[in-house]
């Protein structure tokens, strides 16, 4: 029997923790199957150890919202707009902008 994408992903992340894409991997993988809460977590971890990884910041105030905590997800755009603009990222940090604004509304 074949291993699934995601227990591909959580064998490769034990043996390279560090491994910030395969971290995100890991928490796409949660968040596709509707499992925002361990996506969360993944990318929680991931921002802990390594609080540059710009997607991590939008993918975890996407989930934020879809779980109706919508204080913490404006923390968290926040937060990834800071990282993005010092970045250099005007993109992600536009798009994050776009999010914290639709919770305005």
């Amino acid at each position: 029997m074949s291993r699934s994408r995601k227990e591909q992903l959580e064998e490769m992340l034990a043996l390279d923790p560090a491994d910030s894409f395969l971290r995100y991997g890991l928490a796409m993988e949660h968040v596709s199957a509707g499992d925002d809460a361990a996506g969360l977590d993944c990318l929680r971890e991931l921002l802990r150890r390594d609080p540059d990884y710009v997607p991590a910041y939008l993918q975890a105030g996407q989930a934020l919202i879809r779980r109706g905590e919508d204080d913490p997800a404006r923390e968290m755009l926040k937060a990834g707009i800071a990282v993005a603009n010092r970045k250099g990222d005007a993109h992600a940090a536009g798009e994050m902008a776009g999010f914290l604004q639709a919770l305005s509304e």
